[in-house]
C-alpha cells in the first residue's frame, strides 16, 4: 500500500429501515427502526482487497448495496475518488456505474433469462460507449469470456443452459467487461457448490490481481475472506468492530467477536479445541445497551454494558471497538 489518497473513503455510514412491529390487537403495531448499518467507516486503497466478514444479518451486504445506491443511505459520507457519491442523484451517479460494479450472490437471479449471453454482455458495452461497431462489441465479449474461463461460442446461449458456476463466471464477465475501478463482491461464491467455490474464488483473485482493481469482498466465510483479502473488517450488528491486516486478524484478533468467529471454524486435525457455539446475535431493531456484543462476550464488564466503545487505533493498521482490546492483545503476545 502507498500513501496516496484512498480510492474510497467511507465515514459514519448509516442505513436504517423503518418497519412496523407486529400488531397486538386491532391497531397496527408501532413503527420501529432497524439499524442495518450504524456508523461504518473505512478506507479502501487503489488495488486493495478489503474483506468484510460477519454473521448473517450483521449489515455487511447492506454496506455494499448502499455504496452502489441500491439502498438509500440514511446519513454519512462515501467519497469515491474524492467525490461524495451518496448525495448524487440517479442521473449524476449514472456515469460512475461503469467504475463501481457489483458481483451478486445469486448468479441466476442477476441474469435476464430472456437475453442471450451476447445480449447480456453487449448491453453495458453499448451503454458506456466502449465499442463502436457490432464487430468490436463481439470481440470485446469474446475476449472477456476467455478471461473468465468460458468459450466464446457460448454467446448465443441463455442463462438456464449453464451451471451455477458458469453463470457466476458470466456475472463476473458482465462486471469486468466495462473495466471498473471498484468491484463490490457480495457473497460471490456462497451460492455455489463447494467443489466450484475454489475455482471461482481463484478466478476473482486472478482478475483482481491482473487488472489492479480495488475490491470489497463481502462474505460470512472466514476461510474465503482469508484467501482473497489484504485487510479484513469484522462487522457485528451494523458496526465494524475490528479492522486489521489479514495476518493480524487471524493470528492475533483484538476483539472477542473476532475470536468467537475464528473459534467457530471447523477443524479436522486431532487434538484441537471443539468448535465454538456462536449463539444468537441480538436484533438490530433492539440492540443491547453499551457494547452490542456484551451479552455473548466472556470478557464483558460493567463498562461494556453501559458504554458503547468506539474504534481505537491500535497501530500497525488495525483498530478495535472493544474496551478490553489491550487485554486481548496482551494475552496473545
Amino acid at each position: 500500500m502507498t500513501d496516496a489518497a484512498p480510492l474510497l473513503q467511507v465515514r459514519d455510514l448509516k442505513t436504517h429501515f423503518t418497519f412496523r412491529a407486529p400488531s397486538t390487537g386491532v391497531l397496527p403495531g408501532p413503527k420501529r427502526i432497524l439499524k442495518a448499518v450504524d456508523g461504518v467507516s473505512f478506507d479502501l486503497a487503489e488495488g486493495e482487497v478489503l474483506g468484510i466478514v460477519g454473521e448473517s444479518g450483521c449489515g455487511k451486504s447492506t454496506v455494499g448495496r448502499t455504496l452502489t445506491k441500491l439502498e438509500p443511505a440514511t446519513s454519512g459520507e462515501a467519497r469515491f475518488r474524492g467525490r461524495d457519491i451518496l448525495g448524487l442523484s440517479a442521473g449524476a451517479f449514472r456515469p460512475l456505474r461503469r467504475e463501481i460494479q457489483m458481483i451478486f450472490q445469486d448468479p441466476f437471479a442477476s441474469l435476464n433469462p430472456r437475453l442471450t449471453i451476447e445480449q447480456t454482455l453487449a448491453e453495458p458495452v453499448r451503454i458506456h460507449g466502449l465499442a463502436r461497431t457490432r464487430e468490436e462489441v463481439r470481440a470485446r465479449i469474446a475476449d472477456t469470456l476467455v478471461k473468465v474461463g468460458l468459450d466464446p461460442k457460448v454467446m448465443t446461449r441463455y442463462p438456464h443452459e449453464f451451471s451455477g458456476g458458469q453463470r457466476q463466471r458470466i456475472g463476473i464477465a458482465r462486471v469486468m467487461i466495462v473495466e471498473p475501478r471498484l468491484v463490490i463482491a457480495d457473497e460471490a461464491v456462497s451460492a455455489l457448490d463447494v467443489s466450484i467455490q475454489a475455482q471461482v474464488l481463484n478466478l476473482i483473485k486472478d482478475l483482481q490481481r491482473d487488472s489492479g482493481i480495488s475490491m470489497l469482498f463481502i462474505s460470512h466465510d472466514l476461510g474465503v475472506v482469508r484467501h482473497i483479502s489484504d485487510r479484513v473488517a469484522v462487522m457485528y450488528l451494523g458496526r465494524i468492530v475490528e479492522t486489521a491486516p489479514k495476518a493480524a486478524i487471524f493470528e492475533k484478533p483484538a476483539h472477542p467477536y473476532t475470536r468467537l468467529l475464528l473459534a467457530s471454524i471447523p477443524r479436522i486435525r486431532p487434538g484441537r479445541q471443539p468448535v465454538a457455539d456462536l449463539g444468537e446475535p441480538a436484533s438490530a431493531a433492539s440492540p443491547p445497551s453499551g457494547c452490542a456484543f456484551h451479552p455473548r462476550c466472556p470478557l464483558a464488564t460493567d463498562i461494556c454494558r453501559s458504554t458503547r466503545p468506539d474504534p481505537v487505533d491500535l497501530g500497525n493498521g488495525r483498530s478495535s471497538a472493544c474496551h478490553h482490546a489491550g487485554q486481548l492483545l496482551g494475552e496473545a503476545a
